[in-house]
């Protein structure tokens, strides 16, 4: 039983070990003992054996600080691989990427509506293990499938309470059965979040609030340096702030709620009434108003200069900096990030939101928020995904697929 237990323990230790590698690119044994108050020789002995693994490489050593250089460690990129899946409302991407978050194979991209469709968990699940079977990689090395979705999910009990209904079974254990993984899944926004804090332009803050402009517009919240879900892991639903009494009709049964008045659907079925109306603008009617290509035709269109289509993006910006206002007021971040599908428009909405939130938070408060946009943009969610497996990589070590 002891030596099982110390087997089990230094497994951990590589686990941990490997994680942390995935996260901060390169560190030193001293840098690793200190950091999980270990001993050098067992973080030595730890790391020996994950380079014999193939799991580790020496990276050289650390630049001079005028006394003994260390060698510093760093993780082997294709050591194994993770499936990251993104899902929104319409459209789902499936893509295998590497411990770099590299992509290892191309990208599987359909349409999926989760709304009302009660085979949308077996589509998704056909589709990932067709993706599976073609993609190239060995299912053993494969740690895991991450997935990020819309909807009122417990990542802890592996539930999406809005989407993708499995029946008793938990959606999580229904995908892992299915497909031969181990399988996580998160909210959309709340991965794009994570993705931001630890390798986008909100990595190091502590106070950060990253907005996933999308169909809807969801929001992710890093709380003191770690992500925060609320009590029941169904914080951030900034699309329900309400931002009048007569406004549009929202899904969720209200009325004037932001997503029903400013998100990615809402400013395609915009453009497509404008054109019917006779707008001058370069955009075309081409197909479903919440199809991609019409949300990405019009993002190219404002990035032009098209002006109908700036006007559109411009009044969303408003409401959304209108709603942002309230969030500065509760929460006092210290950045706001445009993230997800509509930060290819960042920059143009910037401006329309900086105004909102002139008018409508106090100058105090929003002076010392730093409004941003994202550098990962739609590929966030997909980041996301993956860093949602490595997080739980040194948790579970008994039902990981890759032995260490």
């Amino acid at each position: 039983m002891e030596l099982k237990t110390k087997s089990v323990k230094g497994m951990q230790l590589k686990h941990m070990i490997t994680k942390c590698l995935y996260f901060d690119k390169a560190m030193s044994c001293a840098e690793l003992s200190e950091l999980f108050d270990k001993s050098i020789p067992s973080i030595a002995k730890a790391l020996n054996e994950l380079i014999e693994k193939g799991f580790v490489v020496e990276q050289g050593y650390a630049p001079s600080s005028g006394g003994r250089r260390p060698l510093m460690y760093a993780i082997n990129a294709d050591a194994m691989y993770i499936l990251a899946v993104a899902m929104d409302q319409m459209n789902t991407r499936i893509q295998l990427v590497d411990l770099r978050n590299q992509p290892v194979a191309d990208m599987m991209m359909f349409e999926l509506k989760l709304a009302g469709n009660d085979y949308a968990v077996h589509t998704l699940v056909d589709h990932i293990n067709q993706y599976l079977d073609n993609c190239g990689i060995l299912k053993e090395k494969i740690t895991g499938i991450g997935i990020g979705m819309p909807g009122f999910i417990d990542p802890v009990k592996g539930n999406n309470y809005t989407y993708l209904k499995t029946g008793d079974s938990s959606l999580s254990q229904y995908i892992a059965d299915e497909t031969g993984l181990p399988t996580y899944i998160d909210n959309d926004s709340s991965l794009i979040a994570l993705a931001e804090q630890k390798f986008g332009i909100a990595k190091w803050q502590k106070e950060v609030m990253v907005i996933n402009l999308s169909w809807g517009i969801g929001l992710g919240m890093i709380v003191n340096g770690e992500l925060f879900r609320g009590r029941n892991g169904f914080a951030g639903e900034f699309s329900h702030i309400p931002l009048s009494e007569d406004g549009a009709l929202c899904e969720c049964g209200k009325r004037g709620c932001l997503e029903a008045e400013a998100s990615m659907l809402v400013v395609s079925t915009r453009a497509i009434e404008g054109i019917k109306h006779g707008r001058v603008t370069s955009l075309k009617i081409a197909g479903d108003a919440q199809s991609k290509q019409m949300g990405d035709a019009i993002m190219a269109a404002a990035n032009k200069g098209d002006q109908f289509a700036i006007e559109l993006f411009a009044d969303s910006g408003y409401k959304i900096g209108k709603a942002l206002a309230i969030l500065i007021h509760i929460m006092n971040p210290q950045a706001i990030v445009l993230s997800g599908r509509g930060a290819k428009v960042g920059k143009i909405l910037l401006a329309p939101i900086q105004q909102a939130l002139h008018k409508y938070c106090i100058p105090r408060l929003s002076g010392g928020t730093e409004l941003l946009v994202s550098e990962l943009g739609f590929d966030a969610e997909l980041i996301g995904a993956a860093i949602l497996v490595m997080e739980n990589f040194d948790k579970e070590v008994k039902s990981q697929v890759v032995s260490i």
